[in-house]
């Protein structure tokens, strides 16, 4: 069977809601960040169903003894933000993954070709094998800075199927770059916009998600 590339638009009340509020041109930063915090919460939330690795067990209840399931804990997980944007996703994935580790990858787009290069990068030489990685970056536009990360994440060992990507707003170009070199990555998105303009904005977008986290 041939992998596809799968994309998920959660149809919750409180992603649509918060979507909303990202998007108004209105919102002031302050809240703009409480926005993507609470997206950053429940996309995470979603991407984590049946994908946290789990373990059977038995708990003593009040009156009896009784089955349970609970996260595995010695399977590593890790969440990548890439920086800055992806940092307004972070604490509420962090809200979902607490013991997560996490590895800060700095990514800058030239404004002209559009292209990403890379100032910081916190990730580990290798990482452990069946590590489940999350990666944040509200905007999926040309796609151009989640290849690069994900390049620097398999190359590192991390098998794709088990990485999970949340955005705020992905585009046709990302998703389809995506699907080319990743066929088996899942992507857990608020919306998807028809439309990335000559200067790599999604349209309609919600601008710059970065300078409207960090009100520059």
């Amino acid at each position: 069977m041939t992998l596809q590339l799968r994309v998920y638009v959660p149809p919750h009340p409180l992603i649509k809601h918060w979507l909303a509020v990202a998007r108004d041109a209105a919102t002031p930063s302050v809240l703009f960040r409480s926005a993507m915090t609470e997206l950053g919460r429940w996309l995470t939330y979603e991407a984590a169903r049946e994908w946290l690795p789990t373990q059977e067990a038995t708990v003593q209840t009040p009156l009896d003894v009784s089955p349970a399931t609970l996260i595995d804990p010695t399977v590593p997980m890790a969440v990548v933000p890439i920086l800055r944007a992806g940092l307004g996703l972070l604490e509420g994935a962090q809200t979902v993954l607490p013991l997560a580790s996490i590895y800060h990858l700095g990514l800058v787009r030239d404004e002209k070709t559009l292209q990403p290069s890379t100032y910081l990068n916190k990730l580990p030489e290798k990482f452990q094998p069946q590590t489940r990685v999350l990666v944040t970056d509200p905007m999926l536009a040309t796609g151009g800075s989640m290849m690069n990360a994900m390049a620097e994440l398999t190359q590192r060992g991390i098998d794709p199927a088990l990485t999970r990507i949340v955005s705020v707003v992905a585009a046709p170009p990302a998703l389809q770059k995506l699907n080319d070199a990743y066929p088996g990555l899942i992507v857990y998105t608020a919306t998807i916009d028809a439309t990335v303009n000559n200067q790599g904005f999604i349209i309609p977008g919600l601008g710059d998600a970065g300078d409207r986290i960090f009100g520059t």
